[in-house]
């Protein structure tokens, strides 16, 4: 028999209040969380916790849908590599959320899984459930409320009556074990705040797709590192400034452009919106999956841009339009950035040699 769950995670300011849901059915889940933690945490978490709720069933093959190339990735095609290292990445350094992905590696020891790469928010009922479980963990930590852990991984009349004991009242026993003390649920690394992981990319449900080629093909800012601190960023609203939103967003794609945060893979996942896309100078579509992660691998070289135009669009969208120059000459550029609750995210990107 195969057992096929959703799983997602999700982090409100990412980081910050973080939940993580896998899902069956109504009567099949479990969901959880942090005070503090990323939309990648969220999203190892749930694929974590799925393993050892169905560890008794070893002979069932576990079919998971996940929106997060990161996570398909980390687990199918590089802990191998990273383990080698000793959970080194190529550039030499640590491999991120190391003790969730140590965990995740026992626990899949012996098990027969395979994971399909759904489109997130894209009307699939499985990972739509998953979704809305997890933000609604992430929600609750945020509010300091009681968060729904669910009955767990129970079938039949087990699941049924174990759904109306999730209902109950109290605190302590409305949160799954896992989440009643944080600071203990968690692995160390993600109760550190600078403990960084990328969102997943929103793609067309499919088998797993391969990652992006070499870093030739970089189009985004010819350099690396979109995850480095996730400390509140100084220039975005949350943080109190008082600068005006093109002044913000002019500061942040200046940001994007530096290597050292085109490397850090946390802090592009902070600055790329979920649902970001790149038509690079090659005429390549990138989701922000693909992007973060061949930039994790190949950062590049930074760039000072030549601003062209910074014009506000709406009361929540600025356009920026600016030239860059490198090895091959000269591009023209415009980023689309959206202001999502209170961080500006940059939602598009094109790049276009000058003739």
């Amino acid at each position: 028999m195969t057992i096929t769950a959703a799983a997602d995670g999700s982090a409100l300011g990412n980081p910050g209040p973080a939940g993580w849901a896998w899902y069956v059915n109504d009567d099949c889940w479990r969901a959880g969380g942090w005070p503090h933690g990323t939309n990648n945490q969220g999203e190892l978490m749930a694929v974590l916790d799925l393993f050892r709720c169905t560890a008794h069933l070893p002979d069932e093959e576990l079919h998971i849908l996940c929106d997060s190339q990161y996570v398909i990735n980390s687990v199918t095609k590089w802990m191998p590599g990273w383990k080698r290292k000793g959970w080194r990445k190529a550039d030499g350094k640590p491999v991120l959320n190391v003790e969730i992905l140590r965990e995740i590696d026992q626990a899949l020891a012996g098990r027969k899984y395979r994971f399909e790469w759904v489109r997130g928010h894209a009307g699939h009922d499985l990972n739509e459930a998953a979704d809305e479980r997890a933000r609604a963990a992430a929600t609750a930590y945020q509010q300091g409320v009681a968060a729904r852990s669910g009955p767990g991984f129970v079938r039949g009349d087990e699941a049924r009556a174990a759904t109306r004991n999730a209902a109950a009242p109290n605190a302590a026993t409305a949160m799954p074990s896992a989440t009643r003390n944080a600071a203990t649920a968690m692995p160390s690394a993600t109760r550190n705040a600078a403990a960084a992981a990328p969102s997943a990319v929103r793609a067309g449900r499919q088998e797993v797709a391969a990652p992006p080629g070499s870093a030739s093909q970089l189009d985004l800012f010819a350099e690396p590192d979109l995850f480095s601190e996730l400390d509140a960023d100084p220039f975005t609203p949350e943080a109190g400034t008082e600068a005006a939103p093109e002044a913000v967003v002019e500061a942040l794609e200046r940001e994007l452009l530096r290597p050292d945060t085109r490397a850090d893979i946390g802090r592009t996942g902070v600055l790329l919106h979920p649902e970001f896309t790149e038509i690079g100078s090659s005429g390549r579509l990138w989701t922000r999956d693909s992007m973060m992660m061949a930039l994790e691998e190949n950062p590049g070289g930074g760039t000072e841009p030549e601003m062209i135009g910074a014009d506000r669009i709406g009361p929540e969208t600025v356009l920026l339009t600016y030239r860059s120059r490198g090895r091959e000459g000269s591009s023209l550029r415009s980023s689309l950035w959206i202001l999502d609750g209170t961080q500006w995210r940059l939602r598009f990107h094109q790049e276009t040699p000058e003739a």
